[in-house]
């Protein structure tokens, strides 16, 4: 079990398994969760309690989730939303946003990636707990907003620590450039651009120059890496049979 998070979140999702799901993953980091299967009772529960941040689905019975987010907005209650929808199409983002939306992420989704847009959305609002991650000798403290290396504090930009987040809580996983854009950036990836490796060279100068130990990779026509663990040859003398920089 994480660490207790004095932070209540009020999941609206009418699949049970998946629900169920989410709610068990963030209990396991500490939140406290409750759900809701359908619109009407997910209105109930804004109106009677205080949340830190909802999720919301849009296909919802009873009531639709744009609906709950409207009511939600109308009432003046500034309560971070993060929808998380299978409608995929920009203009429902546009829609979604427009009506108060903090944050948009379309199913199927990363667990990892959703839990970092939640400690994102918690951290706009102030009501994110310190939250430490770690790979080999780097250490992120996100409550605190500080990254240090072998006991050395290094400085990054919004956008470079946006970047080491994502990557800290994705360790050992491989993140295309879409990943990274659509997460970081906020907007879709455009093959043209080279905004990544821009980013990616920024943060590799930030936290592995000067280290014998890289921890950032290359792999090569697939995307970006950060190792928390030691190098495994695999037959033939490549790691994991990739090739890596």
């Amino acid at each position: 079990m994480g660490s207790e998070k004095n932070i209540q979140l009020l999941l609206v999702e009418d699949e049970r398994k998946l629900a169920r799901s989410i709610q068990r993953k963030l209990e396991h980091l500490g939140y406290h969760v409750k759900i809701c299967l359908d619109g009407i009772s997910a209105e109930k529960q804004l109106h009677d309690s205080s949340f830190d941040l909802v999720i919301l689905d849009l296909t919802l019975p009873l009531k639709s989730g744009l609906e709950v987010l409207r009511n939600l907005r109308d009432c003046g209650k500034t309560t971070p939303v993060l929808i998380l929808s299978a409608r995929d199409t920009t203009k429902d983002r546009i829609i979604g946003l427009e009506l108060g939306a903090d944050d948009y992420m379309v199913k199927p989704f990363d667990s990892g990636e959703l839990v970092a847009r939640i400690e994102s959305l918690l951290r706009r609002a102030g009501a994110s707990s310190e939250y430490v991650l770690k790979a080999a000798d780097l250490v992120m403290d996100v409550g605190k907003r500080t990254v240090e290396r072998a006991g050395k504090r290094i400085s990054l930009s919004e956008r470079e620590f946006s970047l080491l987040e994502f990557f800290l809580r994705n360790q050992n996983q491989i993140l295309t450039r879409k990943r990274i854009v659509e997460y970081v950036w906020g907007y879709p990836f455009e093959t043209g651009t080279n905004i990544v490796d821009v980013y990616i060279s920024y943060l590799r100068d930030a936290v592995d120059e000067g280290y014998e130990r890289k921890l950032i990779r290359t792999i090569h026509g697939e995307g970006f890496i950060l190792m928390d663990q030691e190098e495994v040859a695999a037959p033939g003398g490549n790691t994991r049979g990739r090739r890596e920089k």
